[in-house]
């Protein structure tokens, strides 16, 4: 069947890994640990186990001591509104969402690199105020199983809402940041009238709304659901671990969580050094070692001409609702369809 992943992953991170292994280790022979100057500190709004893992890396192959303070979104932007000229950190990884909120404040240098230069125009600002370094998107998670017993399988946001007889899982629009990221970019794409009868087709079918974006991969892999909307990371996650899965790529398009990166200051060459090398193949084999499975967006990279999901059709509408708009749509979803 066409446009599927399976266990190659699997083969492939073996191979990845033997292919980097030595490069990694060698790529930075000429650096001098054990240098007190040589720290990089960065805030996030990253998992602190995920920010972990990249400095842990980053400190064993470059001997540079990368320090994450993890934040939300809102604290991120609390803390570069306060700070202003005088950042506290040398360089952000975060969500688009919070990159895009500093820059239109004004807090990022301008940094541009041939790693940088190889990412497309729609995962990175046009003035190089920051850079997006992977993103994960939003797909149709299928027990193999049920998929065997399909005549025609959904491809579409439509055809998912419409197939008969489908058990579904889905995490709550108000508990994650890539639920109500979907929910958002349907609405701006499609309109709230079209979006609002595919969520109310597909609300008799929805065994349990979760709180985690794990749980809905869990319960198709357990067989309790026939089909999750989640996101791709925890779904290779499972796959890789032996769950019967299989991704299907909406056709007409799906929405992702983009992180990026971006310079507080221009005089640290160690911070860019480490901005370029989250666009690498290192950064991604890091977090893949550990199961976390997101798309590069440098096209140059051997993960993204391995991994899948490099070919899904991103939507290119970002949702420009107000906090307050927000809030409204949620509680419209809550009356309108999950409560009525």
């Amino acid at each position: 069947m066409r446009r599927y992943t399976s266990l190659l992953f699997v083969a492939f991170l073996l191979v990845l890994g033997t292919v980097l292994g030595a490069s990694l280790l060698s790529g930075y022979a000429d650096r001098t640990p054990g240098n007190p100057d040589r720290t990089v500190t960065a805030y996030t709004t990253l998992p602190p186990e995920q920010a972990a893992l990249l400095a842990a890396e980053y400190e064993k192959t470059a001997q540079v001591d990368v320090r994450f303070i993890p934040m939300s979104a809102q604290e991120l932007s609390t803390r570069l509104a306060r700070e202003g000229e005088k950042p506290g950190a040398d360089i952000v990884l975060a969500d688009s969402g919070a990159m895009r909120d500093g820059a239109a404040r004004g807090v990022f240098v301008p940094y541009f690199s041939e790693e940088t230069d190889s990412v497309a125009g729609v995962f990175k600002d046009e003035e190089g105020a920051w850079t997006g370094v992977w993103y994960d998107p939003v797909v149709f998670c299928m027990n193999s199983d049920y998929l065997r017993t399909l005549p025609h399988i959904p491809e579409t946001w439509a055809e998912l809402a419409a197939y008969p007889d489908m058990r579904l899982g889905m995490t709550d629009f108000l508990a994650a940041d890539a639920a109500s990221n979907l929910y958002f970019t349907l609405l701006s794409v499609y309109g709230e009238p079209e979006v609002f009868r595919w969520l109310s087709a597909m609300h008799p079918k929805v065994v349990q709304y979760v709180k985690f974006l794990s749980t809905p991969v869990r319960m198709a892999g357990m067989g309790e659901v026939d089909a999750a909307v989640a996101v791709q990371s925890e779904t290779l996650r499972y796959l890789s671990g032996g769950y019967p899965l299989r991704v299907v790529y909406p056709t007409d398009g799906t929405s992702y969580l983009l992180t990026g990166a971006g310079l507080l200051r221009d005089d640290r060459p160690l911070a860019q050094d480490f901005f370029d090398w989250l666009l690498s193949d290192g950064a991604q084999l890091t977090l893949q070692q550990e199961n976390v499975f997101f798309v590069p967006t440098n096209p140059g990279t051997l993960a993204y001409k391995q991994l899948a999901g490099k070919d899904v059709v991103l939507f290119d509408k970002i949702p420009a609702f107000t906090a307050d708009e927000r809030s409204e749509l949620l509680d419209r979803w809550l009356k309108n369809v999950r409560f009525k």
